[in-house]
């Protein structure tokens, strides 16, 4: 069976963008950004919200020539990287995506027992839909210094605990990483 990763940058007040939308605050240093590379390369498919497909769509495939080296590795994967995409509301999705516009629970049910490999959720809202029914196996939390006061909180209203086994930290210069593996 596939294991499903939800990671996301954060405010230290659990926010993965402010009242704005905005995900400005989370500039990632050299080493971090090497790592998110890393760790996206390992991944066989990576789900995405509506939103958050927009957001990567709108600047990875058109990354400027003079970006970092990192930078133009990352536009490079996430180009050629399997997507899947939950929305109803796109007609058409692009960069080696296919577009899902039903259930998403169903389909990460199927997309897990379709495989052992390693795929990742992106997109708090989507996410939220995936918490309740026990679908996440791994949580990797790149907590940034910066409150935020508000915006997407990267858990959503939960009906009963969701209990987690700490099992790695990792200091970053601009954030620092708690992977957790649900229990």
């Amino acid at each position: 069976m596939r294991k499903l990763i939800y990671g996301y940058g954060v405010s230290l007040d659990g926010y993965v963008n402010d009242r704005d939308g905005s995900i400005d605050w989370t500039e990632p240093d050299d080493e971090l950004h090497q790592f998110h590379n890393d760790r996206y390369r390992e991944l066989e498919l990576s789900l995405h919200g509506r939103r958050l497909y927009e957001l990567m769509a709108e600047y990875w495939p058109h990354v400027p020539d003079d970006a970092s080296s990192i930078e133009r590795d990352f536009a490079e994967l996430w180009t050629q990287k399997p997507k899947v995409v939950f929305s109803r509301t796109l007609t058409e999705v692009h960069w080696n995506s296919r577009l899902v516009r039903d259930n998403a629970v169903e389909e990460v049910r199927r997309l897990k027992a379709d495989g052992d490999g390693v795929f990742e959720v992106g997109g708090a809202d989507l996410a939220a839909s995936l918490i309740p029914h026990g679908l996440i196996d791994e949580y990797q939390v790149f907590v940034s210094p910066v409150v935020l006061g508000g915006g997407t909180p990267m858990f959503p209203p939960l009906d009963q605990r969701l209990p987690l086994r700490l099992v790695e930290t990792r200091r970053f210069e601009t954030a620092v990483l708690l992977r957790y593996l649900a229990e």
